[in-house]
């Protein structure tokens, strides 16, 4: 498998929850429950599984919590969707997020590169 990574993804055991995808074009979905499971995390991006079937090309407003409870908010675009045999895996870019981020995330692989 070819490596399309800009950065390097760390493992993350966080949660998250999407209520809401839109498309540039206003185009809305609402009301989704599905619960998320962030399987990795790095400065350009997210990794996540789900059991809700997410469209590609959407985004969604997210707020990642790390440890020592920073909590980041940012907009992702789901750019890739892969059929798993319990759900699915999704691949985001991070579009939108504060310019403290990359600070953040550092500081986040550090305490894992570190335990």
């Amino acid at each position: 498998m070819i490596e399309m990574r800009r950065e390097k993804r760390w493992p993350a055991s966080l949660s998250l929850e999407v209520t809401s995808l839109y498309k540039q074009d206003n185009d809305k979905v609402e009301g989704l429950s599905e619960p998320i499971l962030i399987t990795d995390v790095s400065k350009a991006g997210i990794g996540f599984k789900s059991n809700a079937s997410l469209p590609e090309g959407y985004y969604f407003n997210a707020a990642l919590t790390l440890s020592k409870g920073e909590t980041l908010k940012c907009v992702v675009h789901i750019i890739r969707k892969m059929d798993l045999e319990d759900g699915f895996h999704y691949g985001c870019e991070i579009v939108g997020a504060a310019s403290i981020m990359d600070y953040v995330i550092n500081d986040y692989a550090a305490s894992l590169e570190s335990e």
